[in-house]
């Protein structure tokens, strides 16, 4: 991610981070105990790596269970929080033309929970593909969501001035895993 003009400041660095994952994955583990089916879906780019990180915990927490992973590219703003697209776009894989998601759980893994746009999209999609339950989990909430959407699981809850910029450095996208606050 390439930082927009301002002051940068690191508040969370990859020791933090590795920890507020662990964290998420033990939130998470009650609402999925005994569920049939776990789908984690990363909503691409960071939400991703995310949920990579998150499956490899959860795997270790509850071993045996079926938890499977798949992403969503959903876009509406770029990375310096410009406005892309006047409507969240959600791009279906053709992979995931059939894909029948009936009886599963599903966590939707976000980087940022900033309006809540790219949450509800990707619930909509999900809830035609005949999920169970959908749950939502986000590393940092900016608590300032205008949709009635909220995570289950929240990583972070960062009130930040409205102007300012939560920058989150996921590998692969960044070389760091870090959260950056770019103050204009």
């Amino acid at each position: 991610m390439t930082s927009t003009v301002g002051l940068p400041t690191t508040i969370y660095d990859t020791a933090a981070l590795e920890r507020v994952l662990d964290a998420m994955a033990v939130a998470l583990m009650p609402k999925l105990h005994g569920a049939a089916g776990v789908t984690l879906v990363g909503v691409r780019r960071r939400g991703a790596p995310l949920s990579d990180g998150l499956l490899v915990r959860l795997q270790k927490l509850l071993p045996g269970a079926d938890i499977t992973r798949l992403d969503l590219l959903i876009k509406r703003y770029a990375d310096d929080l410009t406005l892309l697209h006047p409507e969240t776009r959600l791009t279906e894989q053709p992979e995931h033309a059939d894909i029948d998601l009936t009886g599963r759980t599903i966590v939707v893994v976000d980087d940022v929970l900033y309006q809540g746009f790219s949450l509800n999209k990707a619930v909509q999609y999900l809830l035609a593909k005949g999920g169970r339950q959908i749950l939502t989990a986000v590393l940092v909430d900016r608590v300032c969501a205008t949709l009635p959407i909220h995570a289950d699981v929240t990583g972070l809850k960062l009130q930040v001035a409205p102007g300012d910029i939560v920058e989150c450095h996921v590998p692969p996208f960044e070389p760091t895993f870090q959260i950056v606050l770019v103050q204009p």
